[in-house]
């Protein structure tokens, strides 16, 4: 295929920027629900990082005990590991290697654990000494991780978390969501419904929220 029909056939997919957490498991299931669609519907899903810890570090004293202990001790592994592959290796591998996290994190049941994480790189067929960053107090890569997540807050707004989406909106404009949160993800036609409203509800200048209290945890079914 010529470098001229590669770029033809990208720009009739729908683009679509996700911001992800690969410790949260709202955005795994949202993230597993795009990928549903996208075996249904011309996509290109573009993988970005996002950091419940830089998200919350201005405000632990304000968080649950259980939830801040979570952020401290755990949350800044995974998503460095991801910051350094997306660095080093380019963008085509932040999927995959998401894909790889978040099913030992959650569908496994394996939690951010080091061992989990080196089997994920070990998967996706990326270097072994990744972990290294895992813990790496001084982050190399620490201002591209804070951009990329900077870029997510300032599509969407204050006062939001992971997942967060981009979607063509009015004119082509690009319009970002938190959200969808669901529980499971949808399959099928349940799951094109869903982009289709989500679709819907983006080429409407004026909307911005749809909510309600969630009464079910996360299922990774």
């Amino acid at each position: 295929m010529s470098e001229q029909s590669t770029e033809a056939t990208t720009a009739e997919k729908t683009p679509v920027d996700f911001w992800f957490d690969p410790l949260c498991p709202w955005a795994w299931m949202t993230s597993r629900w795009v990928l549903e669609v996208q075996k249904q519907r011309d996509l290109d899903i573009r993988w970005h990082p996002f950091s419940l810890a830089v998200l919350n570090e201005d405000k632990l004293d304000q968080l649950p005990e259980e939830y801040r202990e979570l952020l401290e001790t755990q949350a800044w592994k995974p998503i460095r590991v991801v910051a350094a592959a997306w660095q080093k290796h380019g963008d085509e591998i932040v999927g995959p290697l998401y894909t790889a996290l978040g099913t030992r994190f959650h569908n496994n049941g394996e939690g951010p654990t080091l061992e989990a994480i080196s089997a994920a790189l070990e998967e996706v067929g990326l270097p072994a000494d990744l972990i290294d960053y895992a813990e790496q107090d001084d982050f190399e890569f620490d201002a591209e991780l804070r951009a990329s997540h900077k870029e997510g807050i300032d599509k969407v707004g204050q006062d939001v978390g992971t997942p967060i989406i981009a979607v063509p909106g009015p004119e082509g404009k690009e319009v970002a969501f938190f959200g969808p949160v669901v529980t499971p993800a949808p399959k099928g036609e349940a799951a094109l419904r869903l982009w289709d409203g989500t679709i819907a509800v983006a080429s409407v200048p004026g909307f911005y929220e749809i909510k309600r209290t969630r009464t079910q945890g996360p299922s990774f079914e």
